[in-house]
């Protein structure tokens, strides 16, 4: 069997959570394969949130095997948390949560030194998550990581000291900030027991063997496209890639492996923290989509920036990422609009084009926007696509014209039941 993909085709939170749950039950293994608890993918289950960082979205279906691939990071601290709300919640996942042995480890300096790295760019902040995630891949690429494998090596401490030590002379050219390493590192050397105990494996083996057996794989995406290392809004990004082709190395597949790629799009397009972005609304329209998507960060709690859906943004990542189909997400929050504005092209440097530019960044880039009616109705009662208002349908027949992919769901709201099949 092949590996399907989900990831996020704008700048994160576009609702991958919700839409791995759904299809969950597809498939025997979802994995994730890239990112840490820089992720926040929210799940909504009856009238109880959840809220993931690091665990697989799969892992409320008791039947579904999930792993922590070798691309993630993890926090041992916040994945204690994670887990014991699974507790609280009484989810079973002791077995069927797996994680990798070449999974890199987020120490506590690793954390000091990412906000110590921010600090020191005043202005120039690139709004990180301070969650440590990028120190910890600088590690991985420098060669200097901790992996979750070496927690069961009996020289681990000298290797924790040694990462420790070069950590603390780094620091000493930042600005000093508050951070009390002797609390965060007792914490986390408690949190890496309980980390212990859940199975790790060579996750190159565990996952081509289920392929061989017949087993569905899902690899399910963190942070959006437009965040990759090497194709995002650079230096704005994250730490690693998260675009399809990050599956193969964060999970250890051939990329002949790979399957269907379902791509999830917002109705509208948000970002959180710094970075370019040419559709953002800074007016009362752009308050009004921020108040009636709730859009705050699911990890950060930051209030996120809103604006119009930009299709060279979109047809870029589709095309980077091979998309085969579209979800749209939180099409109930356009229900209020008189009219929906899409941006089709950019005019850069007085010149038209439907490309992105080499650098988002640059200045002197419009945007060129085709204005769409909007349906003006609720669209809380509505079960099936077909119940659908036929302008809202129009709306996403226009998008999926535009983007060239057919969108194969809708979702209106952030339960289970309103998520609308399209035939």
């Amino acid at each position: 069997m092949a590996v399907d993909v989900l990831l996020g085709l704008q700048w994160g939170d576009e609702g991958k959570g919700k839409i791995v749950d759904y299809l969950a039950d597809k498939y025997d293994l979802v994995c994730r394969f890239q990112g840490g608890p820089n992720a926040g993918h929210t799940i909504v289950i009856g009238s109880t949130k959840y809220v993931l960082h690091t665990i697989p979205s799969g892992i409320f279906r008791s039947h579904i095997k999930n792993v922590i691939g070798n691309g993630v990071v993890i926090d041992p601290i916040t994945f204690q948390k994670e887990l014991n709300k699974l507790d609280s919640a009484s989810i079973q996942y002791k077995e069927n949560l797996f994680i990798a042995k070449k999974a890199h480890l987020i120490v506590p300096t690793h954390r000091w030194l990412d906000a110590a790295s921010e600090a020191s760019k005043g202005k120039e902040k690139i709004g990180s998550t301070l969650k440590g995630i990028g120190p910890t891949y600088m590690d991985k690429t420098g060669r200097n990581g901790l992996r979750v494998g070496d927690l069961f090596a009996p020289d681990f401490k000298n290797k924790y000291n040694a990462l420790k030590e070069k950590h603390m002379g780094l620091l000493q050219g930042y600005p000093t900030i508050d951070f009390n390493i002797e609390e965060e590192e007792e914490a986390w050397f408690q949190c890496i027991e309980k980390l212990k105990e859940i199975p790790t494996i060579d996750c190159e083996y565990f996952v081509n063997e289920a392929i061989k057996s017949g087993k569905k794989i899902l690899a399910e995406g963190a942070q959006g496209s437009m965040l990759d290392i090497d194709f995002g809004t650079y230096p704005f990004v994250t730490s690693s890639n998260t675009i399809t082709a990050g599956v193969c190395t964060g999970l250890g597949i051939a990329p002949q492996q790979i399957g269907e790629v379902i791509g999830i799009v917002k109705a509208y397009c948000t970002r959180v923290g710094s970075g370019p972005f040419p559709t953002e609304l800074e007016d009362e329209t752009g308050e009004k989509l921020r108040r009636l998507g709730h859009e705050f960060g699911a990890t950060t709690g930051r209030p996120r920036r809103c604006g119009w859906n930009d299709i060279p943004q979109l047809n870029y990542t589709v095309m980077l990422n091979g998309v085969t189909q579209i979800v749209v997400t939180k099409l109930d929050v356009l229900d209020e609009f008189e009219t929906i504005n899409v941006c089709e092209s950019y005019k850069v440097e007085g010149t038209e084009t439907t490309q992105l530019p080499y650098d988002l960044n640059m200045k002197g880039i419009e945007t060129n926007y085709t204005e769409i009616k909007g349906w003006n109705t609720s669209l809380d009662d509505v079960e099936s696509y077909d119940q659908l208002p036929s302008i809202a349908k129009d709306y996403v027949d226009q998008l999926e014209k535009m983007l060239g992919t057919k969108i194969t769901m809708v979702s209106t709201g952030p339960e289970r039941r309103k998520l609308l099949v399209r035939k």
